[in-house]
């Protein structure tokens, strides 16, 4: 078995993608990786930062990436793949821009490229910024649907995780308004399959899968809806006689502090504020967010581009560093 290589994509340059990544990397890390990036944002990265200039060694692929860490003398340095992108350094920091969606683009995509063809193990994401991407014209949510996309899945769930509780979606970037009009048995029930898988790459061979309701207090009965009754119940039981060991639906506004107290080893929240609130009140430094469904592994930061605090020198790489320790455990459990 060759030894893994990761691959870490900037995100949106004008974020603070590029200072998560000096930071973490200066700081090492235990597995061979490639940055899929902008080689000026990383130099200026590291001078906000206060941190020595790094050793930035273009790569042609993720194979001689390896090669430059494995024979490196310099003690920071940086494999890159630049994926056709050269910014430089009067790029604009801190606010929405095309150009930054085109470079934030095109880094996923080169790392989707090799990850698709086995040259790196797995992708570790810095974040984008959605308006960016649609300034250059890619009309895609997020992270999520691009790697589904690119991928050629069906169905891919969106999973955050921390120390306390792992939720993953049914549905995720839409109005509320449409919600329940996509709470029906597949969606159902793909959501529970997708998280007996996460368990699965988290080395849990049978997780304990809790599903919330929609409405509050779950329905209570059919009194606040039915959906709880007609839907999610049924899909519940369905996939019990499946072997999934699946309960619920439960209120959500328990279901939650149960799974804290170690009843429970994921959620299945019904929408997006659901059950991102939940993880993210806990804090977002050790919050990861992971895609599940890819025929790669694919993590990532739980918070945005953070433009307010761009150039700075402010951000916090913990989270960065979680999701990159999480892709390198859930590698050992493929």
């Amino acid at each position: 078995m060759h030894k893994r290589l990761l691959g870490i994509t900037m995100g949106d340059p004008a974020g603070i993608g590029p200072e998560l990544i000096v930071k973490l990397l200066y700081k090492g890390v235990s597995v061979p990786f490639v940055v899929y990036g902008d080689e000026q944002s990383l130099y200026r990265a590291a001078a906000f930062s206060g941190l020595p200039r790094p050793f930035i060694y273009h790569c042609q692929s993720p194979e001689e990436a390896s090669a430059v860490l494995l024979d490196a003398s310099e003690q920071f340095i940086i494999p890159l793949i630049n994926a056709g992108i050269d910014l430089g350094q009067d790029f604009v920091l801190g606010q929405t821009s095309r150009e930054g969606g085109e470079a934030s683009y095109a880094f996923l995509n080169k790392a989707i490229d090799h990850a698709l063809s086995g040259e790196i193990d797995a992708i570790v994401t810095a974040p984008l910024h959605k308006v960016s991407l649609k300034l250059a014209g890619y009309h895609f949510p997020g992270h999520t649907e691009i790697l589904a996309y690119r991928a050629g899945v069906d169905h891919v769930g969106m999973m955050l995780l921390n120390d306390e509780i792992r939720v993953i979606l049914v549905t995720i970037h839409m109005a509320l308004a449409d919600v329940p009009h996509y709470i029906t048995p597949e969606n159902e029930a793909i959501a529970i399959r997708l998280a007996h898988k996460a368990c699965q790459q988290l080395g849990l061979v049978q997780g304990r899968i809790a599903v919330a309701g929609l409405n509050p207090h779950a329905g209570e009965e059919g009194r606040f809806g039915r959906e709880e009754i007609e839907i999610i119940k049924p899909t519940i039981e369905a996939l019990q006689a499946e072997g999934i060991l699946v309960s619920g639906p439960y209120p959500g506004d328990t279901i939650f502090m149960r799974a804290r107290q170690g009843e429970f080893d994921i959620v299945v929240a019904q929408y997006h504020d659901q059950g991102l609130i939940p993880v993210k009140y806990l804090g977002v430094d050790s919050g990861v967010n992971v895609t599940v469904g890819l025929p790669f592994i694919r993590t990532s930061v739980d918070h945005g581009t953070a433009f307010d605090i761009a150039g700075k020198g402010m951000a916090d790489e913990s989270s960065l560093r979680e999701a990159f320790m999480l892709a390198v455990k859930m590698l050992g459990s493929v």
